[in-house]
């Protein structure tokens, strides 16, 4: 039973971060699929550039739901039913939270094409790492409001968060969590390759601001 339970809940996992929650929007309110305009990403900032403020900011929030929901409550599930024992759980989180994440890349609802897993990644740690996750929010921000771009912005608080682990004040109870921080830097960076390549040709697109001309 006890097996039944953890593939029940890692099922679960990767079928929640499957969730196109960018393409459904687009298709159902709005009669297009996101990934044949703009970047052609499935994903939030890709939703901002084409259908606007309110659709980007619904789908920011869902897909990082899907990687809290699955980090956080899945776990706490699998401990109650008594499938892992509590000292373990941190281990089942960070397996859960990465399995939603790959379904948010490779989403089985959406022929495998999904969004870069940004926001799925946040929603993650949040569940793992709260207050370290608070401090890559602040430099997600302060890139993005000097560069206004979202893709830069991304990967320099993936690099943020796992530096951020290997200070005293931010140190995580378990080792082996900032192997796991430097692995998600480097997920943010392979699945950001094609704008890494717009960024050194010029070409990337940036955020409007209200005072950016």
């Amino acid at each position: 039973m006890t097996y039944a339970y953890l593939a029940l809940a890692l099922g679960l996992a990767y079928l929640l971060g499957s969730i196109p929650t960018a393409l459904w929007v687009g298709r159902r309110f709005f009669g297009i699929d996101v990934r044949e305009h703009g970047s052609g990403n499935a994903g939030a900032t890709n939703t901002f550039r084409v259908l606007g403020k309110k659709p980007g900011s619904f789908v920011l929030l869902v897909d990082a739901l899907k990687g809290f929901v699955a980090a956080y409550f899945l776990p706490m599930w699998l401990v109650q039913v008594g499938a892992i024992p509590a000292e373990h759980e941190v281990f089942y989180r960070l397996a859960c939270g990465v399995l939603a994440v790959v379904g948010h890349i490779y989403p089985v609802f959406a022929q495998f094409r999904g969004g870069k897993g940004v926001a799925t990644i946040l929603g993650m740690m949040l569940g793992v790492a709260p207050a370290t996750v608070g401090v890559c929010l602040l430099v997600f921000l302060v890139v993005l409001l000097t560069t206004r771009y979202v893709s830069l912005s991304s990967m320099t608080a993936g690099v943020a968060f796992a530096l951020l682990q290997l200070t005293p004040w931010f140190a995580p109870p378990q080792p082996f969590l900032i192997g796991v921080g430097f692995i998600l830097a480097a997920l943010l960076i392979y699945t950001h390759r094609a704008n890494i390549g717009r960024l050194r040709a010029g070409t990337e697109s940036r955020v409007p601001l209200p005072w950016a001309k």
